[in-house]
């Protein structure tokens, strides 16, 4: 058995293979959904008078808001619509509370902190390292946050400014929170401090290829529990029409709204009126919008049930994987510390994944062992080949075969 993997292995390296499954990127096929917008000719004046051509609206023009605001439930007035992607939202949160956070900037904080999830989205990591504010940890479970943890955590330090989350479909292992969770997590971190910030990076809202368990919207939840003044829900059309292209939304109130505007006046002198506008006209109903995902889906979930069918295959004491509904990507956790070995082995046979480490704060993997697949961007005969190869890799790592 053991030389039938070796020898396996080595055919797939005979292939040169170039395969790529690091990013969770939409392949042509999904963008092709979009190019409508590439074509799209507006009014250079809007409805309500506005010339789209000019400067002002730095909040965004009325429709995009709108529609902003059926996407996150939230009343238009809590609504900013922005540029491109959530992250560059979340971005600018920071950095507004790091020069002119109150009650005191984040700058001044001797050891600011903030919560990720883990496995987490490596951006996040990377957002909190480049201002120097130091990530703590919590686990995901099929609720959602680990709420024991989040607890211990809070307990045992100072200075922690809030929590990032990606609450559906949560990147890279899927979970979708349920409303208790959101709302325990509320009750935890108001009780921590009126200060604290629930940052919720919605970037998979609308993105489910499986049935999904029904959530209710979080800023309906924020304000049953009387928490929106610490909250800020962002989300972004960027793997819904164009990777950069798209267009974003976030909603807050109070000072941190006010923090927020008072930061894209100073950095962002209009945002782009033409681009929110064809959104509006592509986009033109909720229904419209539902049906455009669909057909995401129908290209998605085929490319899952690929890579679903390929885990499955892998002993179960080898390790286990995620079943997201949604989202981008699927995680495999192996029983043994060998995350490392399984992606160089990998790349040696011309199949990229993503780093090891990558879902952890400053790249580190306490455990080595949980890896990141993104089925979405290659076609389906690559994803099957880059499968087996991943399949091989595991076996070969597993049973610590010399190759």
């Amino acid at each position: 058995m053991h030389e039938e993997i070796i020898t396996k292995y080595n055919s797939l390296k005979d292939k040169s293979l170039s395969i790529d499954i690091t990013r969770g990127k939409p392949d042509a096929s999904q963008l092709d959904l979009s190019n409508d917008l590439l074509s799209m000719n507006v009014s250079p004046i809007n409805d309500e008078g506005i010339d789209l051509r000019n400067y002002g609206e730095p909040h965004g023009i009325r429709p995009a808001r709108e529609l902003g605001s059926k996407l996150l439930n939230a009343p238009f007035e809590n609504i900013i619509t922005g540029e491109q992607s959530s992250l560059l939202l979340s971005y600018q949160t920071v950095l507004a509370n790091y020069i002119f956070g109150e009650p005191a900037p984040w700058k001044d904080i001797k050891k600011p902190k903030f919560i990720c999830p883990i496995p987490g989205f490596d951006r996040h990591f990377r957002m909190f390292n480049d201002f120097g504010i130091e990530v703590l940890t919590v686990s995901l479970n099929e609720e959602g946050l680990n709420l024991i943890e989040l607890q211990e955590v809070l307990d045992s330090n100072d200075d922690i400014l809030g929590i990032i989350s990606v609450p559906r479909h949560s990147n890279p292992s899927g979970e979708v929170f349920s409303d208790e969770n959101i709302s325990k997590l509320f009750d935890i971190g108001k009780a921590y401090s009126d200060n604290f910030l629930f940052l919720f990076d919605h970037a998979y809202l609308i993105h489910d290829f499986l049935p999904t368990k029904k959530q209710t919207p979080t800023w309906m939840l924020a304000e049953s529990m009387d928490v929106c003044d610490q909250t800020i829900v962002v989300t972004s059309f960027s793997k819904v029409t164009f990777g950069g292209g798209g267009i974003s939304f976030m909603a807050a109130s109070g000072k941190n709204l006010e923090l927020i505007k008072r930061m894209r006046t100073s950095m962002i002198i209009c945002p782009d009126k033409i681009n929110q506008q064809r959104h509006v006209e592509f986009f033109k109903d909720d229904e419209v919008i539902k049906s455009h995902m669909l057909k995401h889906a129908n290209l998605i979930k085929p490319k899952f049930e690929i890579a679903y069918k390929a885990l499955e295959s892998i002993p179960d004491e080898y390790g286990n994987f995620s079943r997201p509904t949604g989202g981008y990507f699927i995680t495999y956790t192996t029983t043994k510390s060998i995350a490392l070995e399984v992606i160089n082995l990998c790349s040696s046979a011309g199949v990229l994944i993503t780093p090891a480490g990558s879902t952890f704060p400053k790249g580190i993997d306490p455990n080595n062992n949980v890896i990141r697949i993104a089925p979405t961007f290659v076609n389906e005969e690559d994803l099957e080949i880059a499968m087996d190869v991943f399949v091989t890799a595991i076996q070969i790592a597993h049973l610590d075969l010399t190759v």
